[in-house]
């Protein structure tokens, strides 16, 4: 900081602004002085007011940022030259203003960047100052701990802002550069496969792409895969003192390139039958080796590792962990903060946590946390207390606050976040480990056991010695026991697994692993694809733009992902499917945040880049061979229906069907029951020429055109008369006129709605603002006059989601009824409320009844290109 600064600080006020709320809190009270006022800080000296993250994100100039309906080759690429920025929606709009004004108050005559020390927090703070358009004297506050003593001692040594600018200038660069490459991939993409009419939006990027070739690549090895059938030996022991088992050996194996071969396998069994006689009814010798061995407790969470834990143990997506933890920092500031990657502590932090054990006194972690402190286990550790750990944030720990009217999932988080807190500081478990090779003649069996001598940290778990110990009964060196039975089990190799959230979340931390160069792996060692913050997001964008399906646990890509990587394999864009690319980039900002590298070097390199991209996408083309035959005949003439990427088309006659409908991609289910059934749906995912969502059934008319059945109207002429309803079982009674209730193509119709002698008119959509009213639920709402409470409706006013009930009335119409808001009553931590499953009184608005059967578009039918 330079001296002849200080008159001009002395003259007026110095602004500083933190990343979040809390941090701002954290100052205030460090600093003393402060007054509070809406959204913002005062004291003599200084104003102190905060972002909520991001408030600002890149937009090109509208010049040179055609709308989606003009999205085409003739307007790509996109490269301004220079970027807009644009408020980010919702509340951090608000917060937006109050910093600006308060940067443009007249006695703020400095501003301190107090955002986070990191890429990311230097760039919140450069966005706002340079939206604000007041350039003033900044200085920077660095901070690795957020204690007061810490937080003072930053604010005696301020960094200029002349340092700082190697560091703004990567955090512009990155952003700049995912803008770049995201905006012209995924609008190349979306122009080549749009080629033949609609538009089929493609997103590709940086950080999603790479992560949807983990998932395809996975997909691929597990559709090629083919089992092999291999052997193991199992035999039972008797020894004085009891029996045990034992598993063949080859004790000359050793590991080869192929990862299916191990020690116990035999792959033929003829081999395995010779291992058997060689041993039934032979008596073998004993030798054994016992020695101790020690398990440490698992690190302090980040947020990866507690979004892997919540999905393992209780199925949580990535995006509810972080809601969840989001909620337990911010309202009810139980939590750290939440969104990092370090699982370690600043230093200075050891009387912070000796507190923070002092406050669970009287709760359920009571006598762990009274004996971590009376045997004074809190103490400097490197695996645990460690400034070159520790990033922007520090790992997630609980705060001083005691936890009070937390909902069920929140508080399973919570015990999740203390006892891992607990644990840490724990001695590691101690076992004895026996490794017992019995021999049988030629042959060799190997048994494993542990016994545990001292639980350690597994206490904070519940586990005792009893029940983690895997005993053997014990034999003497060299003792002789019986084969009591001896057997050869067949086994079949199998693929590998899918990936969960959990296990994806891994890969994506662990990315740069793949990477082969090494200096770029050296450079995305500690960043892998994405951040903790981003991660959650980009698992939910590929679900929300149909790449992938959920599958229980299990993440499975779709048939939209399958065609993106055929394509970009097909025109030679690699780049941007490995995180070679991610590499190269953390390479060259490292350098830039070193002052080796200039920005208009990077962004030169990043144009180029993006030129050649959209160009090998513009200059591609894809042949038309078949790579897939359809699992059921043309439904016009019997022929075999061949895929191709862009069509399903027969090969006797004249038949064809565009792979994509509407922004969508069929599944091959979805197309055998279309061409069987002649319909199918209704199926979500659509998409209209202005890129809004919606849902509809499919029919093939008599004609064998495509058309949308978006379950209201009538019948189609070419269906003939009355349907027949013989083969069904019926859903429920008409709550107009008793009559049946039968499903009808995308609706449940009354029987006496249909045909020529209708008598009724009673039809409820499968599909009422995009909610698929199941057939369970459907029964519900005929015999009880009401369905569960249903999630998932969207209104068309403002394309928000809302939960309803259905109920039917007797004139037939279909309202909906809205769960009335009561206050919460206080729980405990993790323990479900027992009023939860009362009643709840319920609010009703009546819809009509077309609004009620089927939310559409404006048009009652609209037939596929």
């Amino acid at each position: 900081m330079d001296s002849s600064e200080t008159p001009t600080r002395a003259m007026g006020k110095q602004l500083i602004i933190a990343e979040k709320p809390s941090v701002a809190g954290d100052i205030a009270r460090a600093l003393g002085g402060f007054t509070r006022h809406n959204n913002y800080y005062e004291s003599s000296r200084y104003v102190l007011s905060y972002a909520v993250g991001h408030l600002l994100e890149l937009s090109a100039p509208e010049e040179f940022d055609p709308k989606r309906g003009r999205w085409s080759f003739r307007h790509l690429p996109v490269i301004p030259p220079r970027f807009d920025l644009a408020p980010i929606n919702g509340k951090s709009a608000a917060q937006l203003g109050v910093l600006l004004k308060l940067i443009r108050r007249k006695d703020v005559v400095r501003l301190i960047n107090a955002c986070d020390a990191g890429r990311e927090g230097e760039l919140i703070f450069r966005y706002i100052v340079q939206h604000a358009r007041d350039r003033k004297p900044i200085e920077r506050l660095w901070l690795q701990s957020m204690t007061p003593a810490a937080i003072r001692e930053g604010f005696e040594q301020l960094r200029s802002d002349r340092q700082m600018l190697p560091l703004a200038d990567a955090a512009k660069c990155r952003s700049e550069a995912d803008w770049l490459v995201g905006i012209n991939g995924t609008r190349a993409m979306t122009a080549f496969n749009s080629k033949e009419g609609g538009f089929y939006l493609t997103t590709v990027g940086r950080v999603q792409t790479p992560t949807l070739a983990i998932l395809v690549e996975r997909e691929e090895r597990i559709r090629n895969f083919t089992p092999r059938d291999y052997w193991e030996v199992h035999a039972r022991f008797g020894a004085k003192a009891g029996e045990y088992a034992g598993r063949w050996f080859n004790p000359d194996f050793r590991k080869a390139d192929d990862p299916e071969k191990k020690s116990e396998r035999l792959w033929r069994a003829p081999e395995a039958d010779q291992v058997v006689a060689a041993c039934r009814g032979k008596a073998g010798k004993v030798s054994e080796e016992t020695k101790p061995a020690t398990q440490l407790s698992p690190l302090l969470f980040d947020l990866t590792s507690l979004q892997r834990d919540a999905n393992s143990r209780f199925g949580f997506s990535a995006k509810t962990t972080l809601s969840l933890a989001q909620a337990l920092y911010e309202r009810h500031k139980v939590l750290t903060y939440p969104r990092t990657d370090s699982r370690a502590l600043p230093e200075d932090y050891l009387g912070t946590v000796k507190k923070t054990l002092s406050t669970l006194q009287g709760t359920p972690y009571s006598s762990f946390a009274g004996n971590i402190l009376k045997q004074g286990w809190v103490r400097p550790n490197k695996r645990i207390f460690n400034n070159a750990k520790v990033s922007d944030h520090f790992a997630i720990i609980p705060t001083l606050q005691a936890p009070k009217h937390l909902n069920e999932m929140e508080g399973k988080l919570y015990d999740l976040v203390v006892r891992r807190f607990l644990a840490v500081f724990h001695p590691a478990a101690e076992y004895l480990q026996t490794l017992r090779i019995t021999k049988v003649g030629e042959h060799r069996f190997k048994t494993e056991g542990r016994v545990l001598q001292n639980p350690g940290w597994l206490v904070v778990y519940g586990k005792s010695a009893q029940e983690e110990s895997e005993g053997l009964p014990p034999v003497a060196q060299n003792e002789a026991v019986d084969v009591l039975d001896v057997a050869a089990v067949a086994h079949q190799t199998k693929p590998p697994a899918r990936y969960t959230e959990a296990t994806l979340l891994s890969a994506m931390e662990g990315a740069g692993k793949l990477v082969e160069d090494d200096e770029l792996r050296a450079a995305m060692e500690a960043k892998g694809l994405g951040t903790p913050a981003t991660r959650a997001a980009i698992i939910e964008g590929l679900l929300q733009e149909e790449y992938v399906h959920r599958n229980g646990k299990e993440l499975v890509p779709t048939p939209k992902a399958f065609s993106l990587f055929f394509a970009l394999r097909h025109f030679g864009v690699t780049e941007i499917t490995s995180p070679e690319l991610t590499g190269d980039w953390e390479f060259k900002l490292k350098q830039m945040e070193a002052g080796g590298l200039k920005r208009e070097e990077f962004m030169e390199h990043i144009e180029s880049v993006t030129r050649d991209l959209v160009e090998r996408i513009r200059n591609g083309d894809i042949p038309d061979a078949a790579f897939a035959t359809v699992r059921a005949p043309c439904p016009k003439c019997g022929g075999m229906v061949q895929e191709n990427y862009r069509k399903f088309q027969c090969q006797k006659c004249d038949f064809s069907l565009w792979k994509v409908l509407s922004g969508r991609e069929w599944a091959p289910e979805e197309i055998v029951e279309l061409f069987s059934k002649h319909f199918v749906g209704p199926l979500t995912g659509f998409r209209s020429r202005a890129g809004k969502p919606f849902s509809a059934a499919l029919r093939l008319t008599g004609e064998f055109r495509l058309e949308f059945d978006f379950g209201r109207g009538a019948p189609s002429a070419d269906e003939g008369g009355a349907p027949d309803f013989g083969a069904q079982d019926p859903v429920g009674a008409c709550p107009k006129c008793g009559a049946r209730v039968f499903e009808h193509g995308a609706a449940y119709v009354c029987e006496k709605a249909v045909g020529a002698g209708r008598s009724c008119d009673f039809r409820s959509g499968k599909l009422i603002l995009q909610q698929p009213i199941e057939r369970a639920q459907m029964q519900k709402l005929l015999t009880a006059g009401r369905t569960d409470l249903l999630s998932g409706f969207i209104s068309r006013r403002n394309g928000r989601k809302f939960k309803a009930f259905l109920v039917a009335r007797p004139d037939g119409a279909v309202n909906f009824e809205f769960e009335a808001k009561t206050p919460r009553k206080p729980r405990a931590v993790g323990r479900p409320s027992a009023q939860e499953d009362a009643a709840k009184p319920m609010k009703r608005r009546a819809v009509s009844g077309r609004a009620a059967r089927a939310k559409t578009p404006a048009k009652p039918r609209r037939k596929a290109a």
